[in-house]
């Protein structure tokens, strides 16, 4: 053979897979971290080997129970700590193996155009939400363990081997021990048996069994993950029997219409509003299962397409609306739902390629692979650059879909937190537009709002949303702080004793209750309260320095001191911290070392005025009429501009 027309190598096809990806994925390497990242990159207490134990063995230690992913996590911070791009190369390195790996599967089922549709998964831009946003690491790390699996139980499916199956066994556990979706892996094989076969025998169900048993137990707790620690329960997840049926049919047309042409893709689409009455919309599962049944006939002839379509409609399954996800609280559908599916419609389409390349000549096949890979790689380069930051993602979002609530509410966050208090303002005001019944909405325009001098407006918000969802921890706490505040200390009190109702373990509680009793003069409970919530979180350092205050008042300035000093020693830059001890100090007695703790009360905060009188008054009692008299001025000059 010619060596020009040799066939590539499988290395040589793999090595092309992962120079593509690295390319076309190019600006995620300088992205940081979006949305929800922080939840998934291992957190400080889970970082030392006894956090591996508890990421294995302690449910609710992680944010979802996947402690094959977390686990991965936890090895990628040993290696390059919580540096963004690190993240990044991981999940573009997954992704790469993942389309490598589905180029072997279709290779060894020989399908026509294998390597090709490897590489059109690699390059197709529906991927880039699972393979840009770290915390979806879970989408290409379960892929590279699904798709182990199915290699491994293909072989032992031809030899029947007990290795051959625990290898696959072991691949199939850590795939949905990192993503829980994977589940529909049993049903796909046994699609895949058919679709080789024409019919299913006992022999070919019989190994599938555990695996079966395996999917119902990770389905039970996938389900009850989602409505208890994550919050996919109440009005916006309660749908009718024909209202999901409606959905499914939506979903699976959206999706395969995204597949065939991937073009205005959103961070959240638009979510739709299911009217059973309307008669158009049934229009959608009544498509669905029309297609089907035409596929179903025509499978005499060719079984291929409705093994494809039975894997993407099966693999959606558990997003198509039968279930309640998360995610459907602000839109039905997201890109990285369909990143598994995806890849019967593309074995398909390589399929249908790798027949036409046989068949005719060569060159147009290799010219049309050539041009569309290269428009998907540049289409995913594009969409790539969307995920480069939290305000980028979600300003891009907003203008392809200004309706989404949900990119208002995390772009309001966003700004409030960088001091643009009156454009949060304005997108908070668009979010309650918007989604008026959002509880945590209402409560981060009252955070907002409390920056900007409203109160009353503050207030008002925080009750509307404690109205809307009355055991709102968060949203309790703000209005008790701002009632605080306000001068209003009974009835602060009183919002966090029901705080504390809702959550009496809270150390922050706690805390923010003993301050507030101090401030009213009942100073055993103040300090009752400032104890417990030391005991609570003996490094809480706040806690300790408003112990320390409590002590003061109630006259034990020795024991304050050791309080203070505990609270330094957690947080050296505590603000007001310095300064209390230097009181406390000179109150013993201690002259020298309070005038040690004003200057470093100073040295910190240079216009501390009431660190400026304090120390006056030490130098004054030292004799140092002089200098006592420049600390005076100096402290009623900064309370002179600061008023």
């Amino acid at each position: 053979m010619d060596a020009a027309r040799r066939p590539l190598s499988s290395a040589s096809w793999v090595a092309l897979i992962f120079c593509a990806t690295l390319a076309a994925y190019g600006p995620v390497y300088r992205a940081g971290l979006i949305w929800n990242d922080e939840d998934y990159v291992t957190k400080p207490e889970l970082q030392s080997l006894h956090g591996l134990e508890r990421i294995w063995f302690e449910v609710g230690a992680t944010q979802q129970y996947y402690p094959a992913l977390h686990s991965a996590f936890w090895l990628e911070h040993r290696l390059w700590g919580d540096a963004p791009w690190g993240y990044h190369l991981t999940n573009v390195l997954l992704h790469a193996l993942a389309a490598s790996l589905f180029g072997l599967v279709l290779r060894r089922l020989r399908v026509p155009g294998a390597w090709f549709g490897g590489l059109v998964f690699a390059l197709h831009p529906i991927c880039v939400e699972s393979v840009a946003w770290i915390s979806e690491q879970k989408n290409t790390l379960s892929a590279v363990f699904y798709l182990l699996a199915v290699l491994a139980y293909l072989r032992f499916d031809e030899r029947r081997r007990a290795g051959a199956y625990a290898l696959a066994t072991g691949c199939f556990f850590l795939a949905i021990l990192s993503k829980s979706v994977v589940a529909t892996l049993p049903a796909a094989l046994l699609l895949i048996l058919w679709w080789q076969r024409g019919r299913l025998s006992w022999r070919d169900a019989r190994p599938l069994l555990p695996w079966l048993a395996a999917t119902a137990a990770d389905g039970a707790v996938t389900a009850w993950f989602e409505r208890h620690f994550l919050g996919a329960q109440g009005a916006d997840f309660t749908l009718t029997l024909a209202q999901r049926f409606l959905l499914a049919g939506r979903i699976t047309w959206f999706y395969l219409g995204k597949v065939a042409w991937p073009a205005h893709l959103v961070f959240i689409y638009p979510r739709w509003d299911l009217r059973a009455a309307a008669p158009w919309q049934y229009i959608f599962p009544l498509g669905v299962l029309g297609v089907l049944a035409a596929l179903w006939g025509l499978r005499h002839r060719t079984r291929g397409p409705l093994a494809a379509a039975l894997f993407f409609v099966g693999s959606l399954f558990p997003t198509l609306g039968f279930l309640s996800v998360f995610g459907f609280l602000f839109s039905y559908v997201a890109d990285h739902w369909v990143y598994l599916p995806a890849l019967g419609l593309v074995a398909l389409a390589s399929a249908g390629w790798g027949r036409w390349a046989e068949a005719a000549s060569r060159r147009p096949s290799v010219l049309f692979a050539t041009v569309l890979l290269l428009v998907l790689g540049v289409l995913t380069w594009r969409q790539s650059r969307t995920y480069g930051d939290d305000e980028g993602l979600y300003r891009t979002t907003l203008e392809r879909n200004p309706d989404a609530w949900m990119a208002h509410n995390n772009l309001g966050i966003l700004l409030q937190q960088s001091g643009r208090t009156a454009e949060a303002l304005a997108h908070y005001s668009d979010l309650l537009r918007l989604k008026p019944d959002y509880a945590e909405g209402h409560n981060n325009f009252g955070v907002a709002l409390t920056q900007a001098h409203r109160p009353g407006d503050a207030e008002a918000q925080f009750r509307e949303a404690l109205r809307q969802k009355p055991g709102y921890l968060e949203g309790r706490l703000n209005l008790a702080n701002l009632l605080r505040d306000s001068g209003r200390i009974p009835e602060a009190i009183a919002e966090y004793q029901a705080a504390l109702a809702l959550a009496p373990l809270s150390a922050e509680t706690h805390n923010n209750l003993g301050v507030a009793l101090a401030k009213s003069g009942r100073l055993a409970d103040a300090l009752a309260e400032c104890r417990e919530a030391v005991r609570l979180k003996p490094g809480y350092a706040e806690a300790r320095y408003n112990l320390g205050l409590a002590l003061r008042k109630a006259g034990q300035p020795r024991e304050a001191i050791g309080q203070y000093q505990a609270a330094l020693q957690l947080n050296p830059a505590l603000p007001g911290a310095h300064n209390s001890l230097g009181i406390a100090l000179a109150g013993t007695g201690n002259l020298a070392e309070a005038m040690a703790e004003f200057g470093e009360a100073l040295r910190l905060n240079p216009d501390d005025a009431e660190a400026h009188y304090n120390r006056a008054v030490v130098l004054r009692a030292l004799g140092r009429t002089q200098d006592a008299a420049a600390e005076l001025a100096e402290g009623q000059r900064l309370r002179a501009a600061q008023h």
